[in-house]
């Protein structure tokens, strides 16, 4: 076995890489605007390949552009990136109560105490408005959600 480092990046670097040149750019890119933005040190190839896999996955949209794709992201941000994902795997559950109850009963108090506000009045408001609401604590809830799981 060798001791030099892999030249492997991490799992999901490349296309974290890509959606932040598309979120940065505010219009839609071909894979080659997408290249430009990165530096140029990646094939076109590659990045088409990682544009390919985001549209599979959902998290872009594509509209031809001459003979090439140009992409759009459709979350807006790395935090709409991780509700997408907790989405998808929710999604992948039958059971998806027992799911929910045992993600809340995980929560750390100040995350539990923030969806509750977040749920409170039914609209999602903005992070900066929600830390200013007060909402009293309710063990039942949490109590029900762990006696689900």
């Amino acid at each position: 076995m060798s001791d030099l480092p892999s030249a492997r990046r991490p799992a999901g670097e490349l296309e974290a890489e890509v959606l932040a040149a598309l979120w940065s750019a505010r219009q839609p890119m071909t894979p080659q605007d997408v290249q430009t933005a990165l530096g140029g040190d990646l094939a076109r190839t590659t990045i088409a390949t990682i544009l390919a896999r985001l549209h599979d996955k959902g998290t872009v949209e594509r509209t031809r552009a001459g003979r090439a794709y140009a992409y759009t992201p459709t979350v807006q941000d790395p935090a709409g990136l991780a509700a997408r994902r907790m989405h998808t795997e929710l999604g992948r559950e039958a059971d998806r109560s027992t799911v929910l109850a045992r993600f809340v009963s995980d929560l750390s108090a100040e995350d539990e105490q923030l969806l509750r506000e977040l749920l409170g009045d039914g609209a999602a408001p903005q992070p900066d408005a929600v830390r200013h609401t007060s909402v009293q604590p309710d063990d039942a809830w949490r109590d029900t959600a762990r006696d689900a799981s």
